[in-house]
Parts: C-alpha cells; sequence; structure tokens
C-alpha cells in the first residue's frame, strides 16, 4: 500500500500520516519507520525537529535522509511501514545541493528514480507533502521553479499511490481511493 497526503503549512497531515502509520503497523505488526528529509540549517530547526521528535515517541525507527530518498526506501520490506515526511522539503533540498546547475531535467530525474522504487517497493509508504500550487504564483524565478517541480513532483507521486488524501483544517478528504 502506498498512500500520499498533502496539504498546507500545518494543515494537519503530518498529524494523520502518523496515525495511520501507526495504526498500519499495530495492525499488521509491522516495523515502523520515520524518514525525516529536514535538515537542521538552525536553532529554531533544531527546536521544531526535537519537538516532532519528542512528540513522536519512541516507537519509530527514524532515518534522516535530506537527499538520497531513493537509496534508503530501497533498504525496505513488506514488513515495513515507512512514513516519509516531507517530500517538500527533500525536493527543497536538492534544489539548493544542485545550486547554480540546479534544472527542470536534473529534479525530474530524481523524482523519476523516487516514482520507481516506490512502484517497485514492497514496503508499505505514506509520503507527507506540501500542496503550494492553491494559491497566487509567487515573485520570484527561484520560488516558481520550486512550486512547478512540486506541482509535478505531487502528481507523479499521486499517479503510482493507492491512496491520496488532502488534509485542510485536520480534516482529511480522500481525493483517490
Amino acid at each position: 500500500m502506498k498512500q500520499l497526503i498533502l496539504g498546507g503549512a500545518r494543515s494537519g497531515k503530518s498529524h494523520l500520516a502518523e496515525k495511520t502509520a501507526k495504526q498500519l503497523s499495530t495492525t499488521s505488526q509491522h516495523s515502523l519507520h520515520y524518514v525525516a528529509t529536514a535538515l537542521p540549517f538552525d536553532q529554531e530547526m533544531r527546536e521544531r525537529i526535537a519537538h516532532h521528535q519528542k512528540q513522536r515517541g519512541g516507537e519509530w525507527q527514524e532515518h534522516e535522509c535530506p537527499l538520497h530518498l531513493s537509496e534508503l526506501l530501497t533498504n525496505f520490506a513488506n514488513t515495513d511501514v515507512v512514513l516519509v515526511d516531507c517530500l517538500t522539503l527533500w525536493l527543497n533540498n536538492w534544489i539548493f545541493e544542485l545550486g547554480d546547475e540546479c534544472s527542470n531535467e536534473k529534479l525530474e530525474a530524481e523524482i523519476e528514480k523516487l516514482i520507481q522504487v516506490v512502484r517497485g517497493s514492497d514496503a508499505t509508504l505514506i509520503f507527507v507533502s506540501n500542496e503550494v500550487g492553491m494559491g497566487i504564483v509567487p515573485l520570484g524565478a527561484v520560488s516558481r521553479y520550486f512550486v512547478d517541480n512540486a506541482g509535478r513532483m505531487n502528481q507523479k507521486l499521486a499517479s503510482v499511490c493507492h491512496r491520496v488524501t488532502f488534509v485542510a483544517a485536520g480534516l482529511p478528504l480522500v481525493l483517490k481511493e
């Protein structure tokens, strides 16, 4: 089973993803994994990460993976429930990592690697991603570049996931079952 949970900032998408992963691991007796893509680049982000880790509790096996997500996901089996939070941070990390060498083609290649791994995985995978395309077109080329690629990434992942849920104000709306 592959799921994508989309929503805006503070929409409740991560809470829903964690709750879903816990339920799936409890009913199936599967190992519970949390893949964090955030980089602790400043004190506020380090505090935010520590807060989230404390909130989650100790039953999670944690994996930090800011870039090479496709490679990490190949390590999980049908006995694993894996929550990846979040794909838009992962995409942002690639844009930052590639810097001036960043292009739509390079990002699309990373996204396609991820899609192929998701298709072939036997693990239960739950992805969290921000829906960033519901507002106005942002000013600035880098911001538009990010929004365009996040939209394409979400569309591609939604096409290979069994379930897609949009969350607003803590309320889930199933888009694909």
